[in-house]
């Protein structure tokens, strides 16, 4: 066993509370996010530490002695935090887009992959999104489980003398040198992946092994004792402990992980070089190793194990923006991390039962044990329906626009969905079959939008059982089409897909067929996590350059609609419909109504709906009459009927919109009505 360090466990409790602040407000430690670096160094040293006395081992037992200390620390609490965050998550977590991604990223933390998830999805950490996954902060553990894979390989020979020794010290000088290189070139074409990604971070667990490799070869023993140091290396000590106070202060998340890291990483290599060994007579030694410091050093992998679900928890129903849901959130937290070292991580580790054991059956045991436990939780997943508490989930017909495939009111008829690539994304084709009723004389129905098309899958779905006519929806999240915002449809990939669609939809369409286009043509006055400021609001869409836009975006729209009209197609402009300031799937249960993000509640003011309305609709008007093919449905009429001086998104207990300007489920059943008359209306 290796000479117990305590002022590491002073440096561990910096770093994981540096980390909370950051994590309960950024405004508070605008760098807190380079405590995980702090970390990495940490390990990196004392993981050479704790082996470095195996002399002349095989690989193999070197290997497995070393797995078996890493499975005793690691898994225990990480298996328990992540099965219990799984549960809580499927009770109380929708599915959403605000919440895509959550349960892939939790199954992948317990094999040690959850960095690979979040850099593939472009979930970036610094996202307002990566703040609703209650698994974000796993990444980190996968970095240091990544660099576990290949430590023991660089590492044994550190156990040989002589020539072997300098071997190892080479392996990890190149490599680091390497990850140096790859981090700069890969921070300036992948924020993302230079953040979350092991070979952008080896450097810094590398430099920690470094340092210990350094002292070692210097004759520094891991457990001397120096009463009195020299001045400079007080010097030396307290200018290290400024670097790591600078990156805690000053660290930028564009700058991640190389150069944004280096003064932090310096400082702590700095600290664990220049401290190691000095006594409690020294202040700096004295500060971090007060018991209370020690304590939340000891308990600091617990702590941040268990800070960020619940933080995340409360973000996704009471709120976290009040000092009391702070101070509430950070309390459960610290119990939970306490009951965790008591309970899990120390029993583990000094269980006397385990002291016999042979260490590849440890070895083994942990990895059942991880396999299992992973089982446990995606089961958990799947029975979500049967689980939840949340009104949206067990109401799910109600809120999500998906809709069904069958109705029970025309037998035997179901719809076939089909989806096609284009040069440039692609399309899906909803059938009717397996109806022996003959389809009727309505029109196919060629879709062409953004997220606010695929919002109506359950009104086409239902279209089509009632009608067998084919509807073909060509939709891109994010990519408008004919919104009027020009600076939307420009947005990178947006404008080949948008093309693609065209040219696809032109060599299908037949005189009488319907182009439905529907768009978010409205500015959003929120999003799923935040409120945006209304004068911001109204400045980005009644601007003079604003407007300008709208009016070239005007002409482009002449244009492609009457290339469109010369089909002989009929075309349906979508009018905007109400966009509200709260999400209603957030906002929908009893205990989330003190949250921030419900507190303008679910409904809007008319009059400042239509004052943004307004110019969309003459938009709208004129270009009707400059195309005879062009015809406008106007949903806000239905969902907002005349006479009410507010748009609710609920109609009595049933939502008519998902989130801030997504309809509903019950949303497209009430307007399918509506929408049929528009087709029917465009064909005259």
């Amino acid at each position: 066993m290796h000479k117990y360090l305590p002022y590491v466990d002073g440096l561990r409790a910096l770093a994981v509370l540096s980390v909370l602040l950051y994590h309960l407000n950024p405004a508070w430690l605008a760098g807190g996010f380079s405590g995980v670096d702090v970390f990495f160094v940490i390990s990196g040293f004392i993981v050479s530490v704790s082996v470095s006395r195996l002399e002349c081992v095989p690989l193999v037992r070197f290997m497995v002695f070393f797995y078996a200390r890493r499975i005793q620390r690691i898994f225990p609490a990480l298996v328990v935090c992540l099965l219990a965050t799984t549960l809580a998550t499927t009770v109380f977590i929708p599915s959403a887009w605000l919440s895509d991604g959550i349960e892939r990223t939790g199954l992948f933390a317990f094999f040690g992959l959850s960095n690979f998830i979040l850099a593939s999805t472009n979930k970036d950490y610094f996202s307002p999104a990566a703040e609703f996954n209650p698994f974000t902060h796993t990444w980190s553990l996968g970095v240091e489980e990544q660099f576990y894979l290949i430590f023991p390989f660089m590492f044994f020979l550190w156990g040989f003398y002589g020539r072997r020794r300098q071997l190892s010290v080479v392996l990890f000088s190149v490599l680091l040198i390497a990850s140096v290189g790859y981090s700069a070139w890969l921070g300036g074409v992948d924020r993302t992946s230079a953040f979350y990604m092991v070979t952008s971070r080896f450097w810094q667990l590398g430099a920690g092994v470094l340092l210990f490799q350094m002292m070692a070869l210097r004759g520094r023993p891991m457990d001397a004792r120096e009463e009195h140091i020299s001045f400079l290396r007080t010097v030396a000590a307290w200018v290290s402990l400024g670097l790591v106070v600078y990156g805690l202060v000053a660290s930028k998340p564009q700058y991640y992980a190389f150069p944004g890291s280096l003064p932090t990483v310096l400082g702590t290599l700095g600290l664990l070089g220049f401290l190691h060994g000095v006594g409690k007579a020294n202040p700096l030694v004295l500060l971090l190793t007060l018991r209370p410091v020690l304590y939340i050093g000891r308990i600091s992998y617990s702590l941040y194990l268990w800070h960020w679900p619940v933080f995340v928890l409360f973000r996704w129903t009471i709120g976290l923006d009040s000092t009391p849901q702070r101070i509430a959130a950070t309390a459960i937290a610290l119990v939970l991390s306490a009951l965790s070292y008591q309970f899990v991580e120390t029993p583990v580790r000094r269980w006397p039962a385990l002291q016999g054991v042979r260490r590849g059956v440890i070895v083994v045991a942990g990895l059942l044990c991880v396999g299992t436990t992973a089982s446990v939780a995606l089961a958990v997943t799947q029975v979500k329906p049967h689980l939840s508490i949340s009104t949206v989930t067990r109401n799910a017909a109600d809120w999500y626009p998906q809709g069904a495939d069958s109705d029970p009111t025309i037998p035997g008829c179901r719809v076939q969905s089909a989806g096609t690539t284009l040069a440039s994304g692609s399309y899906t084709t909803f059938s009717r079959v397996g109806c022996d009723q003959p389809a009727s004389a309505a029109p196919r129905v060629f879709v062409i939008g953004d997220s606010h098309a695929v919002a109506y899958i359950a009104m086409y779905k239902r279209y089509v059982l009632q009608t067998g006519a084919t509807v073909f929806v060509y939709a891109n999240g994010g990519c408008p089409f004919l919104s009027l915002r020009p600076h939307l449809e420009a947005a990178p990939g947006c404008q080949t897909s948008s093309a693609a669609a065209m040219v696809d939809m032109k060599t299908r369409l037949a005189s009488r067929d319907v182009v439905f286009l529907t768009s978010l043509r409205l500015p959003r006055f929120s999003d799923q996590w935040a409120l945006f400021p209304m004068d911001q609001v109204r400045h980005a869409f009644f601007s003079d350059v604003a407007i300008h836009g709208r009016q070239e975006a005007e002409k482009a729209a002449g244009a492609v609609l009457a290339e469109l009209g010369k089909t002989g197609a009929r075309i349906i402009l979508e009018a905007p419909k109400p966009v509200f300031l709260a999400p209603p799937y957030r906002c929908a249960e009893p205990y989330n109504q003190s949250n921030l993000i419900c507190k303008p509640g679910t409904s809007m003011d008319r009059q400042l709906l239509e004052e943004f309305r307004a110019p969309v609709l003459a938009a709208f008007s004129r270009l009707a009459t400059q195309e005879p093919s062009v015809s406008v449905w106007d949903p806000f009429a239905v969902l907002c009927p005349p006479g009410q001086e507010h748009c609710n998104a609920f109609l009595g207990a049933k939502p008519l919109f998902f989130d801030a300007d997504h309809v509903s489920g019950y949303g497209n059943a009430y307007l399918l009505p509506h929408f049929r008359a528009a087709i029917q209306a465009a064909l005259k």
